[in-house]
């Protein structure tokens, strides 16, 4: 070839060409993480959120060569940790566990001091799990439609309790009394533990919370589950009638768990996290762990798939916190 523009040209081509060809390499080989990593979890632990960011960073922290730290920032319905991480250094060094409060927030809690969807980056969908509603053993309820004729017969008297005002049980019971046409009292509690600790102590009769949360309860026998808040039957408690089953066709509300980070996050760190975490739950011993001790249906999306569920959430569940004037406590 004796024309050197068009040598040039070709050479340019073949430079171009060797640089998009590496892209791939330089992404997956990113020099992350080089220092502790925090996972912000906004709930007091004892329910669900944090035991399962445990149980993923203490997998990291062996796979990766870094400390993986839990830090818990409870309040607010989780919208305080949520804030925290919103406006944290989006340098891939904190990620937020998220529960399905998540996106209830937005409608729930009056200016908050950050954009839901803006100021978060997606980075999985973890799991879903349906609520169960639950009594304690020594309380007189055997099944789901025993709740309702003692509520119908005396109203106002039957207690129920939730993680808190504006939680998924709490707006899935309001449409379920709606529908039923009862009335009960709802006990917000701060949190799934504290709330389990005073439904296993007989202070509050009903509970709804997730399956994660109350199903090793009822299969260790101090806890009795009368529905679960699914179109159809748990795995993990395959026993107990879903709400569609007992008079409440088409009702489904499931819980849910999701990763976060704030907005602005380097695009090669985000898919090595996102690349590590697939990685995390194909282990045989921990999906087993969370699906047949937990009840969790394992999804483990992607990010977009996560912004997109995020967002049908938010319109789906503010439209009932709207609709029946609901307001955090």
């Amino acid at each position: 070839m004796n024309n050197p523009a068009c040598l040039r040209r070709v050479l340019t081509f073949l430079i171009a060409l060797c640089a998009l060809a590496s892209l791939p390499a330089v992404a997956q080989d990113v020099n992350w993480p080089t220092k502790p990593v925090r996972f912000i979890v906004p709930f007091p632990p004892g329910g669900t959120t944090d035991p399962l960011a445990r149980l993923v960073g203490v997998r990291l922290t062996a796979t990766l060569g870094q400390q993986f730290i839990v830090d818990n920032r409870p309040g607010a319905s989780g919208s305080i940790g949520a804030g925290i991480a919103a406006k944290s250094t989006p340098d891939g060094y904190t990620f937020l566990f998220v529960f399905d409060t998540h996106a209830v927030n937005p409608t729930l809690i009056p200016n908050l001091p950050f954009d839901t969807v803006k100021d978060l980056a997606p980075v999985m969908l973890i799991s879903t799990a349906p609520n169960t509603i639950v009594t304690n053993v020594a309380k007189p309820y055997n099944t789901f439609g025993d709740v309702i004729k003692a509520a119908k017969a005396k109203p106002d008297t039957v207690t129920l309790g939730s993680i808190g005002s504006g939680s998924l049980g709490h707006l899935t019971m309001t449409l379920v009394q709606q529908a039923g046409g009862f009335k009960i009292v709802h006990v917000p509690y701060k949190g799934g533990g504290p709330m389990t600790q005073e439904v296993l102590g007989g202070q509050v009769e009903l509970a709804i919370g997730t399956v994660a949360l109350l199903s090793p309860h009822v299969k260790g026998g101090k806890l009795r589950a009368l529905a679960v808040t699914s179109d159809k039957r748990s795995g993990a408690l395959p026993d107990v009638p879903a709400l569609a089953e007992q008079g409440f066709p088409g009702l489904s509300a499931l819980g849910w768990w999701g990763i976060f980070t704030p907005a602005g996050i380097p695009k090669p760190i985000l898919n090595k996290f996102h690349s590590e975490l697939i990685k995390v739950f194909d282990q045989p011993d921990l999906r087993k762990q969370l699906t047949e001790q937990l009840g969790m249906d394992l999804v483990v999306s992607s990010p977009e798939a996560l912004q997109k569920f995020l967002v049908g959430e938010i319109a789906r569940w503010g439209k009932v916190v709207r609709e029946n004037n609901i307001r955090a406590e």
